[in-house]
């Protein structure tokens, strides 16, 4: 979560000029606000969006405490902290209540522009998926 808002204060300021092609045609650095979801679904649904992601949130910390093996608390926790981390940017980028864009900063073509915490999320989901499959 930390390591996500220190990313995402040095693309604000790293990338406000422009784009940073780190490896040309794969992977650029571009600056995006998303007040939406994933994909940039439901644009402007910051406050609805971030009601729900408090729920996540609030389930995830009663998931955690029955957390049975190290590879679901890994998971939980990937997934709680992305999801901390974007919810902080609805609080703090915007002029009212969960209203705020997240800021999205890592670019690869054909697809979405996302940033760390977006990372974490799809990691932790993926372990959990892995979790499970290993216990069958």
């Amino acid at each position: 979560m930390i390591v996500d808002q220190v990313a995402k204060a040095w693309a604000q300021r790293a990338l406000v000029d422009g784009p940073i092609v780190v490896i040309d045609g794969v992977l650029n650095f571009r600056l995006f606000y998303n007040t939406g979801a994933s994909f940039s679904l439901f644009s402007n649904g910051g406050a609805i969006i971030g009601l729900v992601v408090i729920g996540v949130i609030v389930v995830i910390f009663f998931a955690l405490r029955d957390a049975g093996r190290r590879l679901e608390a890994i998971a939980l926790g990937l997934i709680l902290g992305g999801a901390v981390g974007n919810l902080i940017d609805r609080l703090a980028r915007g002029s009212g209540f969960l209203d705020g864009a997240v800021v999205d900063y890592i670019q690869v073509p054909f697809f979405a522009t996302f940033n760390g915490a977006d990372i974490a999320i799809n990691v932790g989901v993926a372990l959990l998926l892995i979790g499970v499959f290993i216990k069958r």
